[in-house]
C-alpha cells in the first residue's frame, strides 16, 4: 500500500507538462540575482506536514523563487513568512519562519500542499496543468483521509481546483460553494468516512499582502478555526 512518503518521492519525478518543466528548469538555471549561490531545487515540490494531519492547507503553486529554489512547500519567500508566522502563532508550526530545508521547522497536525506542483510562469498554470496535476492531490488527500477533518484553501483557484478532488469522498452540492474569506462549508462523507470542513482564506500573496486585504491576523482567525474543527 503506497504511504505519503512514497507518493512524495513519486511527484518529485513528474515531467508531465512539457511548459511548467521547462519553466521550473530555467528559472533554476538563470536563478535571482539574490540567490545565485544556491543550489535550486527545480522540481515539483511534494507536500509538507505529517501523515496523521487533521488539518490540510491547499494553496496554488510553488513560487518560482520560494518553494521552486528551497525544495519545500511556502518556504523561502514572503507569502510563507505569513503563513508560517500565523501558524505558529495557533500552535500548528514548531517556529515562525521558514527558510530552507532542515531549518527545523515542524508542522503540528497539519499539512501543506498544492493542486499543481511545479511553478508556472506568471503563477498562471493552465487548466490543462491543474487537470493534469490533479491526481496526486487525488492520492493525497485518499491517503490523509483517515485523520482528515478540515481544509484551508488558499485563494480562489485552488478552491475550483480541490472541488472535484473531493467528490469520491464527500458531497459537494449543487451550486458548488463559493469561494471567499472566512467562508466555513460542511461536507458528508460519502464513502463511510468522517464528514469535513472546508475554510476559504485569501491568498497569502504579496499582493495581498502588501496591500492590506489580508493580514497574518486574518489567517490565523481561518486556521484556528479549521484547526478546532478538527480536534
Amino acid at each position: 500500500m503506497s504511504t505519503l512518503a512514497d507518493l512524495d518521492r513519486r511527484v518529485t519525478g513528474c515531467r508531465a507538462c512539457p511548459r511548467l518543466v521547462a519553466w521550473r528548469e530555467e528559472v533554476a538555471a538563470t536563478k535571482r540575482a539574490a540567490f545565485r549561490d544556491q543550489e535550486y531545487w527545480g522540481r515539483p515540490v511534494p507536500g509538507f506536514g505529517p501523515p496523521d494531519a487533521s488539518v490540510a492547507v491547499v494553496g496554488l503553486a510553488p513560487a518560482a523563487h520560494g518553494a521552486n529554489r528551497t525544495g519545500r512547500m511556502f518556504t523561502g519567500d514572503r507569502s510563507g513568512d505569513v503563513l508560517y508566522a500565523a501558524m505558529h502563532a495557533v500552535g500548528l508550526a514548531s517556529q515562525p519562519t521558514a527558510t530552507h530545508i532542515g531549518d527545523g521547522l515542524e508542522l503540528r497536525g497539519v499539512r501543506i500542499t498544492a493542486p499543481v506542483k511545479c511553478a508556472p510562469p506568471a503563477n498562471k498554470p493552465t487548466p490543462q496543468e491543474r487537470d493534469t496535476c490533479r491526481p496526486w492531490l487525488v492520492e493525497e488527500l485518499a491517503l490523509l483521509r483517515p485523520t482528515l477533518r478540515a481544509i484551508v484553501v488558499l485563494g480562489a483557484f485552488g478552491w475550483q481546483a480541490l472541488l472535484p478532488v473531493l467528490t469520491p469522498m464527500w458531497s459537494v452540492p449543487s451550486p458548488r460553494p463559493r469561494f471567499g474569506h472566512g467562508a466555513e462549508h460542511r461536507l458528508a462523507a460519502v464513502d463511510g468516512g468522517q464528514d469535513i470542513t472546508l475554510f476559504g482564506c485569501y491568498h497569502v500573496s504579496q499582493q495581498n499582502t502588501f496591500t492590506g486585504r489580508l493580514t497574518q491576523a486574518m489567517v490565523e482567525d481561518v486556521l484556528r478555526r479549521a484547526a478546532r474543527s478538527g480536534d
